[in-house]
This record gives C-alpha cells, structure tokens and sequence, in this order.
C-alpha cells in the first residue's frame, strides 16, 4: 500500500511540469489608440491697434514772398506747439519676429506763431505778428522687428514710409511800427492751405502680454513731414510755405490679436507595426 501512494506521488510531480508547459500565458493585447491632442501656439495672423499720444512737434521754417520784388524772404519766428494724437490701424503679425501694419492716425491741432520784418504801410521799420494753426493726417506703412519676448514683455524697432495731409488755418497777419507799437497796419488774413506730403517714421517701443489676445504698447516715435504750402496771397504779401515739420511723439495703445490664444489640435499618430508572434 505504501508503495502505490509513493508511486502515484511521484507520478504527480513528474507530470505538473509537463501541464504548465502547456499553459502559456498570452501577450497583453495593445492597448486602444486615442488620438494625441497637443497645443497650437502659431503668432502669426491679422491684429487691429489703437493708440493716443502727445507729440514734441517742430518746425524747420517758413518763408514767403514779400513786396512788389516777390523776394523770397524767411520768418523770423516760426515756432509752433505741442499737440496730442490718435491713431487706428490694421496689421499682420508675419511670423514671431516680423509684422507689418497700415495705420491712419491724426495730429491734433498746433498753434503757430510767426515774426517778420521789414517796411509795412505805418513805418519803414516793422515788425509783423502772425498767427496760424496747422493738424496733420497721416496714413503709414510700416513694418517692425520684434527682439523676442522676456518675461511677457516684447521690445521691438520700426519704420514706416507714407503721406501726411498738412492743413494750415487761415494765417493773421499785423505789421507795427517798431518804435510804437501801438502805431499798427490793419490786420490782413491769408487763406490757409492743405497738401499730402511725403512723410517717413522710425519707432521704438515694446508691447506687454496682457492675455493671449490683448497686448499694450508703449512706444516712441520720431516723424519727418516734408515741406509744402502755408498760406496765400494778400495786398503785395505772399504766397508763403512751411520747410517741414518733425514730430517726437510718446504714445500708449493696445492691439487685439486675432486667433493669439493657444488652440488644442487633435492630430493622427503614424501607424502601428503589427506585432509578430514567433
């Protein structure tokens, strides 16, 4: 008897190697493919800006035609204020360095105030008083490098190329004797005139990231006007012209980027190798 258990236990230990040869667990099955979804974050696309400034403006001169010898004479003062102004403009953000814009912006209105002299119809020797105003209207093409982004703030450097419309007020001209200056010609008015002009710009500033689609700009601008018309001509006096104007002007704006917030894209992965059983 005890021989038979012996040998049906041995006979057991002999075959539970062989079983669980037999029973070969299976591969895990792959497991099921989601589609990955990673982040958009492309600068380029259109963006609309907005901006108010005050501008240092400067006047390079004024001459005029004077007396029956039609001499071209210079001002003896031309000096003008300071002005504010306002912009729009539409532009496209090329690529994270590069983008270009079309702004249209207006030049408040700055007072003028000239001197001549010269024989007038109370005295040989006179002084003259006048008095004008002038604004602008610019349209500017302008391109710009941005210097990278640091800590939400990007600095960049521009130029810009186009015509400002120059519109001069009607020019208040009174002539007094130089010894009494109470002893005064009446005063004669000259129309005014407006002409586009060529203009150029250059700019520095930098634009903060307030959200993903709204930025503020603070910047600088220098403007060069050319030359043109100023007023016409009156009783023997005129026409006479400006020699140009340059503007320095400190500005604050915003621009709205169009489609500048990160968008989720869902893409197709390569497929998969099939595996092989060997």
């Amino acid at each position: 008897m005890k021989i038979s258990v012996l040998a049906v236990m041995m006979a057991g230990m002999i075959a539970a190697p062989a079983l669980g040869a037999d029973l070969v667990q299976p591969d895990p099955a792959p497991p099921a493919y989601a589609p990955e979804i990673r982040v958009s974050d492309n600068p380029s696309g259109w963006y609309l800006r907005g901006d108010v400034g005050y501008s240092f403006n400067h006047l390079r001169g004024a001459h005029y035609y004077q007396g029956s010898n039609a001499s071209l004479v210079d001002f003896t003062k031309a000096d003008v204020k300071n002005s504010y102004m306002a912009g729009v403009g539409v532009g496209y953000q090329v690529n994270s360095r590069l983008r270009t814009d079309l702004t249209f912006d207006y030049t408040g209105k700055s007072d003028f105030n000239g001197s001549t002299q010269g024989s007038c119809g109370v005295a040989s020797a006179c002084t003259s008083r006048d008095i004008s105003s002038w604004q602008a209207y610019t349209l500017m093409a302008n391109a710009y490098i941005d210097l990278g982004t640091y800590n939400h703030i990007t600095p960049y450097v521009g130029a810009g190329i186009g015509g400002s419309y120059v519109k001069w007020d009607a020019l208040h001209n009174t002539s007094c004797d130089d010894s009494n200056s109470s002893n005064c010609d009446a005063t004669e008015i000259h129309d005014g005139r407006g002409k586009w002009r060529f203009a150029y710009q250059v700019m520095a500033g930098a634009s903060i990231d307030l959200t993903c689609n709204w930025k503020a700009d603070i910047g600088y601008r220098f403007r060069q006007i050319l030359g043109g018309d100023m007023f016409g001509y009156r009783d023997n006096g005129g026409p006479g012209s400006d020699k140009g104007f340059t503007t320095q002007t400190v500005q604050i704006g915003a621009r709205y980027q169009f489609g500048g917030c990160p968008q989720p894209v869902a893409y197709e992965a390569p497929p998969q190798v099939p595996l092989v059983y060997k």
